[in-house]
């Protein structure tokens, strides 16, 4: 069965395989709730002719589907993307850890700007392709495969914004798509050892890498990704009761699990956030819940006390911290950071609800674990520093990677973290000093 990422489950896995199946239906619950809303939001036929527009998209950032294809078929999108990932976790057997809840929950908030239905699947085939030539399960490296959706817009860019015939976009754009897949899980281990895990966003610092080089190389020969920026606004109102619903939901759940849930809560809210973690693991389903709820509303209230925006992008933002609530993040540990990229609107001559900081501010809580590890105010230093270079990286890539915000942090933590272990005169984590063995998000 080598490869395949399909084995029959022991006796022995049968607990374990039930409770991968109820954190399994959770991520489906909420994709379903996503679905619903956006068939509330729009008509089915405006929904389809959405769905077309949002596939034809070239997602470089910043692409609101919201804004190209309308709030309904943003929504389906995502809903979908999500739920066939599911699908894909449940025939690999994959392990449904926090660092696989984190996957899946990124695919649902990026499915709002910028993975869609077409684009994700020559980075997932890439994956596959490697887990064949190396004779390991698919299951193993499931979560690399879904994290590398990052590069997605550069197989949309391909296909569809030069003007090369169709016959030559389409297997240039596999062939790109394929070969990013296929070496991600080797860059990413790699790359895990220069931030030690103080940056959860690991692929976001290896798809930015990654994507720099590929960009680089196609513009040797002349292929220049022009900027796109759709935001929308307007929103808040459906938008924030529908997060807030969801949020209580999680959090009205998580204590239905299990009563003793603040006692698991507390036990996360005592621990760094230093990747490879996993919550659910920690402190159980229950308790993990309650503190995804949680973290999803703080990350909510931010945006709207600065004036932001709901939209595709910011929530993709604020469901990435929901998802990484399972695998690191915590109220404890993100607001530091928050503060610190607020702080950083002020030192400089732009405004918090300036959309790139508003991005900023949420995609920024992966230095939680700096905060969490070294104190409060290393986390504040560590999100006005983010505030910059979230800023500076962009060009890099051209717009071409989802995860600039994991690409910055990367580089932030990759030269922070050293400098405080230095000073403080001690050692990393060993546990934490290399990608775990496990398939528990190796490649976040």
């Amino acid at each position: 069965m080598s490869g395949t990422g399909v084995r029959p489950a022991t006796a022995a896995e049968g607990p374990a395989a039930a409770e991968d199946g109820r954190v399994l239906l959770v991520v489906a619950a909420i994709a379903a709730a996503f679905l619903l809303f956006g068939l509330i939001a729009d008509r089915p036929g405006v929904i389809a002719t959405g769905l077309f527009k949002i596939l034809l998209a070239r997602d470089t950032l910043i692409t609101d589907y919201i804004g190209v294809g309308g709030m309904g078929a943003a929504f389906v999108n995502a809903s979908l993307l999500t739920l066939i990932g599911c699908l894909i976790y449940r025939i690999a057997g994959a392990k449904m850890t926090g660092g696989a809840v984190a996957a899946l929950l990124l695919t649902l908030g990026f499915g709002l700007f910028g993975k869609n239905l077409l684009n994700v699947w020559p980075i997932i085939g890439g994956v596959w392709l490697y887990c064949r030539v190396k004779g390991e399960r698919f299951a193993a490296h499931a979560n690399t495969a879904f994290f590398g959706c990052a590069l997605a817009p550069i197989f949309s860019e391909i296909l569809f914004s030069t003007t090369l015939p169709f016959t030559v976009t389409l297997p240039l754009g596999l062939a790109t798509g394929l070969v990013m897949g296929f070496v991600l899980v080797p860059v990413a281990a790699q790359l895990f050892k220069a931030h030690m895990g103080f940056s959860l966003y690991n692929m976001g610092f290896a798809a930015g890498v990654l994507g720099t080089l590929v960009v680089a190389l196609y513009r040797s020969y002349g292929f220049v990704p022009a900027p796109v920026f759709i935001w929308t606004s307007g929103n808040n109102l459906w938008l924030g009761v529908f997060l807030f619903l969801i949020f209580a939901g999680l959090a009205a759940a998580g204590f239905a699990m299990d009563r003793g849930a603040l006692g698991g809560v507390r036990t996360i809210l005592a621990m760094t956030g230093q990747a490879p973690t996993d919550f659910i693991g920690a402190a159980g389903l229950g308790a993990t819940l309650v503190n995804m709820g949680a973290s999803g509303a703080l990350g909510t209230a931010y945006l709207l006390v600065v004036g932001g925006d709901l939209n595709g992008p910011t929530i993709g933002a604020i469901m990435t911290i929901v998802g990484f609530a399972a695998a690191g993040k915590h109220p404890g540990n993100i607001w530091p950071v928050m503060l610190g990229v607020f702080i950083g609107t002020l030192a400089k001559p732009w405004n918090a609800d300036m959309p790139s900081l508003q991005l900023a501010a949420l995609f920024g809580t992966t230095l939680a674990p700096i905060a969490g590890r070294f104190g409060w105010p290393w986390g504040i230093v560590a999100g006005f520093l983010h505030s910059s270079a979230a800023l500076a990286v962009g060009d890099l890539h051209g717009g071409l990677v989802l995860y600039n915000n994991g690409f910055a942090a990367g580089l932030v933590a990759s030269v922070l973290a050293p400098i405080i272990i230095a000073f403080r005169r001690e050692k990393p984590d060993a546990a934490n000093a290399s990608p775990p063995a496990t398939p528990s998000g190796t490649a976040r």
